[in-house]
């Protein structure tokens, strides 16, 4: 098939703020054969009205995001599936890139769309030096292009993993078809994180975190080493020129890390074993 056609899997809630972007850079994308899915999730802003200027595959479903992306696979059509996040702006080849990688090495199942952090404040000044440290390292990233085929037969992300199941469904999908299953490309997915704020990324880490427990239960070896904070710590030092060009962003970045990683640690105390028991039972 020359051009085999993209489904692009939207999940929503309240996001009225970045859905016109987000979309408009689908739209835009140098990849002609792509149809959007939009599955909102009860939002009470404009996310809808927005995206009906898109498309008319829209739906609404939850509880969670891995719910969301789940019910859009099932009504897609494409023999190749994108899943950026609401809040991500595509560069226009994204998917022209991701289509020719799959398509010249027929034994990759997934590819990796390296990310750069956008935004208007200081924090999001930090988490953009942060995640900049990240666009070399696989095991700091996560797959969001898949084969169709290849994302069913895995049973999409677990619906008990909201949080970390950006890595889980990669690593499954390693372990069944191998390390050089997983690709990358070069061209990048802006996250928009706005006027991101302190508070607001250690609150949103430690509620993505509360499903650690079963993450931890199928991935641990992958989970010690994204969440390895010495680890995490001494690749922040390999280039410490880069931390400290700017001194007041490279300790802001390294003192939300450290809130983070306490989120992180706390959540996953405070849960594991009430989401292990549930887990098991399923």
């Amino acid at each position: 098939m020359k051009n085999p056609q993209v489904s692009v899997l939207v999940h929503t809630k309240n996001s009225a703020r970045t859905i016109t972007k987000h979309l408009d850079s689908i739209a835009n994308q140098s990849y002609r054969s792509i149809e959007i899915i939009v599955v909102d999730n009860n939002s009470a802003d404009n996310t809808i009205n927005i995206a009906k200027k898109y498309t008319k595959l829209i739906y609404n479903y939850g509880p969670e995001r891995s719910a969301q992306r789940n019910y859009a696979a099932k009504k897609s059509s494409g023999q190749y599936l994108l899943v950026p996040d609401s809040d991500m702006l595509l560069s226009k080849d994204v998917v022209k890139d991701c289509v020719k990688t799959m398509m010249e090495n027929t034994s990759l199942k997934a590819v990796i769309i390296p990310e750069k952090s956008i935004g208007e404040r200081f924090w999001a000044r930090c988490k953009a030096l942060e995640r900049s440290y990240y666009e070399d390292l696989d095991w700091m990233q996560a797959a969001r292009f898949f084969e169709s085929k290849v994302f069913n037969s895995m049973g999409g992300y677990d619906e008990a993993n909201t949080g970390t199941e950006d890595y889980d469904l990669p690593q499954r999908i390693k372990r069944k078809y191998g390390e050089k299953s997983i690709g990358s490309i070069k061209e990048y997915i802006y996250h928009d994180e706005g006027n991101l704020s302190f508070w607001y990324s250690v609150k949103k880490k430690f509620y993505y975190s509360k499903s650690l427990g079963v993450y931890k239960k199928g991935n641990f070896l992958e989970l010690y080493k994204q969440g390895n904070v010495i680890r995490r710590y001494f690749l922040f030092f390999t280039k410490p020129k880069k931390l400290f060009a700017n001194p007041l962003v490279g300790f802001g970045m390294l003192f939300m890390k450290t809130g983070e990683f306490t989120a992180e640690a706390l959540a996953y105390f405070l849960y594991k074993k009430k989401l292990n028991k549930s887990y098991e039972k399923k």
